[in-house]
């Protein structure tokens, strides 16, 4: 076989155990100068099959159909119009073999600008989660704890709220010609930013509503994400550990953002030798914008971050959409100059690669490879022409709706309303004062029997921060040492059923720290080690559910899209469920949380969302894990091997 020095580089595959090698052919793609295979050249025997008449050309045929049919190509198979499927069989063979390292995953460098893009979320909202009971405490001084507590949830669940209106649009633009999955992530960085900065200078309960909602409407990130992801890791053996990053950063979010909210919120109240009146940087009267706004100096740290990623989105992360990648992208050439100058990074013009064949018949029946690498510069006309014939024939959006896609989503809504109620009645619970007999609430109230008990932990921001970084770490150290082996073992369905069923338990003795044996008295805050042990426990079961349930429910919506023309779609619609019953759960737990702080039973909240976990435990059971293409559009057929492909 040989290439033509003008075309794009070949593609070798091996054709098994050859007796004879001739000489090999390896041209790799612009990329770097390392072998893309390690396969030799086709080798079809002795040299009467390379003669030069009519007899040498029909055995040279035979042969390659011979061949053809080894590798169960079909003939009728257009060059450059297979779809990125992969074969089950032969990747839960492949996943049998050995667990996929962290070191195999391909294109790190695009998984690393996700990460940085994803932080955006769950950094802001734990940050704020040290510190959001005292500042609506500053909106307004004589309000009770009850009312504090219903406030804190629905500012909670106006993010999720306001992304639930707009996740299934940013969805569609992502899966639009004039849109793309990059121009979404950066929006929503961006919209996000701008929503801290105006959180933190909020002044009133409506202000504060209003620009978490703002940053809700703009930030349809998630679903992007786990798209992308999917289509930059096309094999299923890769994906328990890329879908995991997500997860994994929404850890790494829980324990930078506590932290930094519980050390920077109030600085002139917590720092007045630094920044209060007399101070050397407050000077006579102290630093006036921190004592007005007392909230704003971790909301403004938060922002630097998120434009640091909006930047990185913007020069470093590639289009992945089929329909948009090969356009010009002024910001991608922008961070290519940065690396080839500033980094001095060697960057190649072109990525990927293709086939190039070198006859009819190869021509006729060449076997396209699906490349993982991406690329703003336009490919060949006649491959992206083709490509974009493909993948404009979209499967209609009234025949998503499959038996197996509501039953995920509907498993997949119950779970995003208790976990996304834990990560709001957590941290009220923490700020909620202490039960004090001397002065208690309700008035003549005196606790009773198993379940008539009541008061929160009362631990200030800055121990509130700690209590919330102990989940991220727990979380982390979870997810890089037990669940990939775990996982791997169960598979993801039956790991998604078995650890449901840990969420009930964790909320089941959530309020019960509230008797934990404590070293300080009320009203001030808890304290001692049995305090943080029980703490610790509680925590531990939380995470260890939470971090088999959300890579595989990610999985399990990815895989359920009935056809890969929809999957940007598809992860929309999760988007929007789940932001949904994370506006519910907030709000219904956190109002029933002050009904039972009314009524002496703090634990009234937690045992609701306990009674949330376990239907959701049920819905569970009959969710099934799909092969990402159930529904065939005109031209494609189902091979027996599984693989879906377009005829003529």
């Amino acid at each position: 076989m040989s290439a033509n020095s003008n075309c794009q580089p070949s593609v070798i595959v091996a054709s098994g155990n050859n007796s004879s090698q001739p000489p090999r052919n390896r041209e790799t793609s612009n990329t770097d100068n390392t072998d893309l295979f390690e396969d030799d050249d086709f080798d079809f025997s002795s040299g009467d099959d390379r003669s030069d008449g009519d007899h040498g050309r029909g055995l040279l045929a035979a042969k390659q159909l011979q061949l053809h049919r080894q590798l169960s190509i079909a003939t009728n198979i257009r060059a450059g119009t297979a779809l990125p499927q992969i074969d089950d069989t032969e990747q839960a063979e492949a996943a049998k073999e050995k667990p996929i390292s962290w070191r195999s995953l391909p294109r790190k460098d695009q998984l690393f600008v996700i990460t940085l893009a994803r932080l955006s979320e769950p950094l802001t909202q734990t940050s704020l989660g040290s510190y959001l009971f005292y500042q609506l405490q500053s909106f307004d001084k004589t309000l009770p704890d009850a009312t504090i507590s219903y406030q804190a949830g629905i500012l909670q669940a106006a993010f999720p709220f306001a992304q639930f209106l707009t996740a299934m649009f940013w969805g569609r633009v992502a899966d639009s010609e004039y849109g793309g999955r990059k121009r979404v992530v950066y929006i929503g960085v961006l919209g996000t930013m701008c929503s801290i900065i105006g959180f933190g200078f909020s002044q009133s309960f409506p202000m504060a509503v209003a620009f978490r909602c703002l940053g809700g409407v703009l930030n349809g990130n998630v679903g992007v994400m786990r798209t992308m992801i999917s289509e930059i890791i096309k094999e299923k053996k890769y994906q328990s550990r890329a879908f995991l990053i997500l997860p994994m950063t929404f850890n790494i979010g829980v324990i930078i953002g506590p932290i930094l909210g519980g050390v920077l919120a109030d600085p002139v109240g917590s720092y007045p030798s630094w920044f209060g009146p007399g101070s050397l940087i407050g000077g006579k009267s102290g630093v006036y914008w921190m004592k007005r706004w007392p909230y704003a100096l971790p909301n403004i740290v938060s922002a630097c971050f998120l434009l640091f990623s909006a930047l990185a989105v913007i020069f470093f992360l590639e289009e992945t959409n089929e329909l948009c990648k090969d356009k010009p992208d002024p910001g991608l050439c922008i961070g290519r100059m940065i690396r080839r100058y500033v980094f001095r990074q060697h960057i190649a013009t072109e990525s990927g690669y293709s086939a190039v064949p070198t006859d009819d018949f190869g021509a006729s029946n060449s076997l396209e490879l699906q490349q993982t690498p991406t690329s703003a510069h336009p490919a060949t006309p006649a491959s992206s022409d083709k490509t974009n014939k493909v993948l404009r024939q979209k499967l209609p959006f009234r025949r998503i709706w499959t038996r197996n896609l509501i039953l995920t989503l509907l498993a997949h809504g119950l779970m995003a309303m208790h976990v996304g109620g834990f990560n709001s009645l957590w941290f009220i619970y923490l700020s909620t004062p202490r039960f004090d007999p001397a002065n208690p609430h309700p008035p003549g109230y005196k606790p009773h029997g198993f379940i008539h008990f009541t008061g929160g932990l009362a631990l200030p921001p800055a121990r509130i921060g700690v209590a919330l970084a102990i989940l991220g770490g727990i979380g982390i150290t979870l997810q890089l040492f037990l669940y990939p082996k775990l996982s791997h073992r169960l598979g993801t369905a039956k790991s998604y059923r078995i650890f449901l069923a840990l969420f009930p338990v964790t909320y089941a003795l959530a309020p019960f720290l509230s008797r934990v044996l404590s070293r300080s008295k009320p009203p001030a805050g808890v304290s001692g080690p049995f305090v943080w042990m029980a703490m610790i426990g509680v925590l531990f079961i939380q995470v260890l559910a939470r971090t088999f349930t959300l890579p595989c429910t990610t999985i399990l919506v990815n895989n359920v899209s009935p056809h890969p023309s929809v999957l940007g779609t598809v992860h929309g619609i999760g988007q929007s469920v789940s932001s949904l019953t994370r506006t519910i759960g907030p709000i219904m737990f956190s109002w029933v949380f002050g009904r039972g702080l009314n009524v002496g039973i703090v634990g009234l909240g937690w045992w609701l969302m306990a009674a949330v976990a376990t239907v959701g435990c049920i819905a569970a059971q009959w969710v099934r894990e799909g092969d990402g293409h159930e529904i065939l559009l005109e031209g494609e057929v189902r091979g027996k091997d599984g693989e879906v492909r377009r005829v003529d």
